[in-house]
């Protein structure tokens, strides 16, 4: 299943050519036009699924496969010294192209990328509440 109009899906199959660092039946992986990073690629599977929740469940385990791997490769060749796998759902979590897509970023010593969360002040009765909604107890 492909959409004729994503960008994603053009480049997964191989009609829009990219630096493809590896590919299989199922995902490409790319380098990013706009890395954060030197290698910052992304996991891109070939199927068209617009996020997370779309994704099936065997595809999404079958992703992190290929990150877990490439994320090796790229750590050996290219000497980085931590690395960020970064998935984001949504408008407000920073999605801007709408086919799921993982960023694998390496990190560097002083690459001066900041990811990450400002941590908040949290109860524990709160965090009960929390695990309330999210579990139905």
């Amino acid at each position: 299943m492909s959409n004729e109009n994503c960008i994603f899906c053009k480049i997964a199959n191989g009609e829009i050519p990219s630096q493809t660092l590896y590919e299989d039946d199922s995902f490409r992986v790319i380098l990013d036009l706009g890395p954060a990073t030197k290698g910052h690629a992304l996991v891109i599977p070939k199927e068209h699924y617009a996020n997370l929740y779309e994704l099936p469940e065997e595809q999404a385990g079958e992703a992190m496969k290929v990150a877990k791997k490439m994320a090796a490769r790229m750590t050996d060749r290219l000497g980085c010294e931590g690395f960020n796998l970064i998935q984001n759902n949504g408008d407000l979590a920073g999605q801007t192209v709408f086919h799921f897509h993982m960023h694998m970023i390496p990190r560097y010593r002083a690459d001066g990328q900041t990811i990450g969360w400002k941590p908040q002040e949290v109860t524990q009765e709160e965090l009960e509440e929390v695990k309330k909604q999210i579990c139905g107890e």
